[in-house]
């Protein structure tokens, strides 16, 4: 008998994506959230269900136990009161639980930006987790560094729909690299699936192509019957009192208004040139087309 694969945050648009992916060809799946209800429809494809707290070193260390690769993540908590701290110690526990399980293979989500050491927001955490991963001897570790994810864009239905135009407080005419969450999930599957990575190593993955956000909302305008959808850059204190209007931390805030900076200040990229392996194939133009304009219709 195989041993598993144990998947975190295998309720969230990456993990889901790798759980159905490896399940799908067969391979044992130990799946970890936080509820045991969501995690019923991946123990009727034959998961093992490990409903729990990642941040807890007891059940994370017992989770880990017997595996032969997991992909590992930093869970959003954007309601945390201390928004480092809780990424810090998510950070230490998950370090610590792979390296009493001894997992030969790790995959962890971390994201542009994740090189740099201050000034990033929420990206310091990542920063922080590719560090102390990379500290880890005996585990071969692949650190995925994707672009801004498009289901991003899903925040932006409110908006569209109560004022009629896009926007955020990032600016409008910096070319970001914009990937979809499901090319992220396979391409941590194939990794975990095929094992022959070693050492410390990382991966970029930047969609098909850089795009701004005023290019962006043009194509999600196109896909659910609004051609000509603007984008507006929000002024940063109204984009605050919109986040803590959401129940999130000053913290979270804070750290989310820092990265919005380096983002539109262009700090925030790759530091590899886009190639053949470190582009994904799903357009914008796909998403919007399939995910976006069902979820714009959803919430009418």
């Amino acid at each position: 008998m195989k041993s598993p694969f144990v998947i975190c945050g295998v309720t969230g648009n990456v993990g889901s994506r790798i759980a159905g992916t490896l399940l799908a060809e067969g391979e044992p799946v130990r799946a970890i959230g936080r509820e045991r209800v969501r995690l019923g429809p991946f123990a009727a494809k034959g998961a093992e269900p490990w409903p729990g707290d990642i941040g807890d070193p007891a059940f994370l260390e017992k989770a880990f136990t017997g595996a032969r690769g997991a992909f590992v993540l930093i869970p959003p908590r954007f309601d945390a009161p201390d928004y480092r701290g809780y990424q810090s110690r998510i950070v230490d526990t998950l370090v610590a639980a792979v390296s009493k399980a001894r997992i030969p293979r790790v995959v962890a989500l971390s994201s542009i930006g994740a090189h740099l050491s201050e000034g990033t927001g929420p990206i310091l955490g990542l920063h922080e987790l590719e560090t102390k991963l990379h500290g880890l001897r005996d585990t071969a570790v692949v650190c995925l560094r994707p672009g801004y994810f498009m289901e991003n864009h899903l925040w932006s239905i409110p908006v569209i729909r109560a004022q009629g135009v896009n926007g955020s407080a990032l600016r409008g005419d910096v070319p970001i690299p914009m990937i979809a969450t499901k090319d992220i999930g396979d391409a941590a599957a194939r990794l975990l699936r095929e094992g022959t990575f070693t050492g410390h190593t990382v991966r970029y993955l930047l969609g098909p192509r850089d795009l701004t956000m005023s290019d962006a909302t043009r194509i999600l305008g196109e896909a659910i019957g609004k051609p000509g959808l603007k984008y507006i850059q929000f002024p940063e204190e109204e984009t605050r009192k919109a986040m803590a209007g959401m129940g999130m931390s000053r913290g979270a805030v804070d750290a989310m208004m820092e990265m919005d900076r380096s983002l539109s200040g262009g700090r925030i990229r790759p530091t590899q040139k886009r190639n053949s392996d470190n582009t994904t194939p799903t357009t914008l133009e796909e998403f919007a087309k399939t995910v976006f304009s069902s979820a714009y219709r959803t919430a009418a």
